[in-house]
């Protein structure tokens, strides 16, 4: 199944069934009002959705009406929860090298920060901040949104809650990063609204795409039309399950938290990178200089992920950057 939410005017947006192929949706408010409120019910509603879905590939659907990401919110606009990790060693590595930065002192257990939940941008949402002396990053990454997960889970249990998958665009703020984790407290003005792909869709659309608790698949990356990077989340040194499992070790996670893999990232540098920060640790560690700058106002960066066949699987983050009305920073 492939799930999306349009905005209405309220704060959680329509419930809509989305095609395969992303050009048709329904209406799906008879099964659940919400995403939030089918992922809170899921046992009792998925199988009603899943039969709506069929209905709608088969182009049997009652009412069903052209999809248009440009009305689509993010499939959930806000969450129990967003935990975000650090699932590819080699960013941090890059990172590390390029800073003279230490290793992290016990690379088998993940990072994760918990990032803000309560207002997620759409796919297509203007991006709105107040400063490009902030150094605006874009990162390109895949996540997952869990059922209700018990404290404790193990690894070997957590890919059984694993209920949606998307892609993200975890906006960083780079000029804030390295005072807050001095601070000691973690990421927050660090770290801005992030944004979903168009469509969350259950792991059995991916195929063979979803294997060992990650997305086989490349993050197709372009910044103002010009390719950015393909990195494949393959790559993956931790798996969902892994960070589903780190997740929730002290805490159960309730029904609709977003679990996401960190920045995609590739020890073959032709993969490119998902975001800016990286490319200027590459290029620190050839030069001695980072020579690409942060984004700009006005500047588009779009994250897509496609099939073996170049079929578009999530609908794509495509988004402006500009400035909040009143600054000129």
């Amino acid at each position: 199944m492939k799930l999306a939410t349009l905005n209405d005017g309220s704060r959680d947006g329509r419930l809509v069934l989305v095609s395969r192929d992303l050009l048709h949706a329904v209406d799906a408010t008879a099964q659940a009002e919400t995403l939030l409120q089918a992922l809170e019910n899921w046992t009792q509603v998925a199988p009603a959705l899943q039969r709506l879905s069929e209905a709608l590939n088969r182009g049997e659907a009652a009412g069903s009406f052209p999809f248009d990401p440009v009305q689509a919110a993010a499939p959930l606009p806000r969450a129990p929860q967003w935990c975000d990790g650090s699932a590819f060693l080699n960013h941090g590595h890059l990172i590390q090298r390029a800073f003279n930065l230490p290793a992290q002192a016990e690379e088998h257990i993940p990072l994760m920060y918990q990032g803000a939940s309560d207002d997620f941008l759409g796919p297509c949402a203007d991006v709105v901040l107040p400063s490009e002396a902030h150094g605006i990053d874009f990162e390109g990454e895949f996540a997952v949104v869990v059922d209700e997960v018990p404290m404790g889970c193990r690894a070997s249990e957590a890919l059984q809650y694993v209920r949606l998958v998307m892609l993200v665009n975890d906006f960083s703020l780079r000029g804030f990063i390295q005072r807050e984790i001095k601070a000691g407290f973690g990421f927050f003005q660090a770290k801005p609204s992030s944004s979903f792909s168009p469509v969350a869709l259950t792991p059995d659309e991916l195929g063979s795409a979803w294997r060992d608790g990650r997305v086989c698949l490349p993050l197709q990356v372009s910044w103002n039309a010009e390719r950015f990077g393909q990195p494949n989340g393959a790559e993956m040194s931790f798996s969902f399950a892994e960070l589903i499992a780190h997740a929730a070790l002290t805490r159960r996670l309730r029904a609709g938290t977003i679990i996401g893999s960190g920045t995609v990232s590739n020890i073959d540098r032709e993969a490119g990178s998902a975001c800016i920060s990286e490319r200027r640790a590459i290029e620190m560690i050839d030069y001695g200089e980072a020579r690409t700058g942060f984004m700009r106002f006005g500047d588009r960066v779009r994250i897509e992920a496609l099939n073996e066949q170049g079929e578009s699987l999530f609908g794509a983050i495509d988004q402006r950057i500009v400035a909040q009305e009143g600054c000129y920073a």
